[in-house]
């Protein structure tokens, strides 16, 4: 009688145990949008970041800013990334605006010098997507 109890008992537990680890990971991965962008970065793969564009893009180096469409961000990230290929790249520091737009900071570091970059995001449909990139040579 006793293991005709326990047998639905742990299947429950079990599946239970399952879906919530499930679900766990599914709100980590929703709740860091940068992921992608941070894995991107540090293989310089322009067309994996164009992935997470917005619409249009805003890029500025040492603050020449220029907006452009997604396949233009595309070319110019890859070009970037050809002159400057990465050696190392972290985030360090990540916050969302009062707005909630969410934003990050990083080091980006190459052969030819480092960068600080500064990426914001913005909601589009039902994801954010990057609508800003700032890098400033240190």
């Amino acid at each position: 009688m006793f293991t005709n109890l326990m047998k639905p008992t742990l299947l429950f537990a079990s599946l239970t145990l399952y879906w919530l680890t499930l679900f766990v990971g599914v709100t980590q991965a929703q709740s860091d949008p940068f992921a992608p962008v941070r894995t991107a970065i540090r293989s310089g793969s322009a067309e994996a970041l164009a992935q997470q564009f917005g619409p249009t893009v805003e890029i500025s180096f040492d603050g020449d800013k220029k907006s452009y469409s997604t396949t233009q961000a595309a070319a110019v990230m890859k070009d970037f990334f050809a002159r400057n290929a990465p050696v190392s790249f972290e985030f360090v520091h990540s916050g969302g605006s009062n707005d909630g737009k969410p934003y990050a900071v990083g080091k980006y570091g190459s052969k030819s010098g480092a960068y600080r970059m500064f990426v914001k995001m913005k909601q589009e449909g039902n994801r954010p997507l990057i609508n800003a990139i700032d890098f400033t040579k240190e």
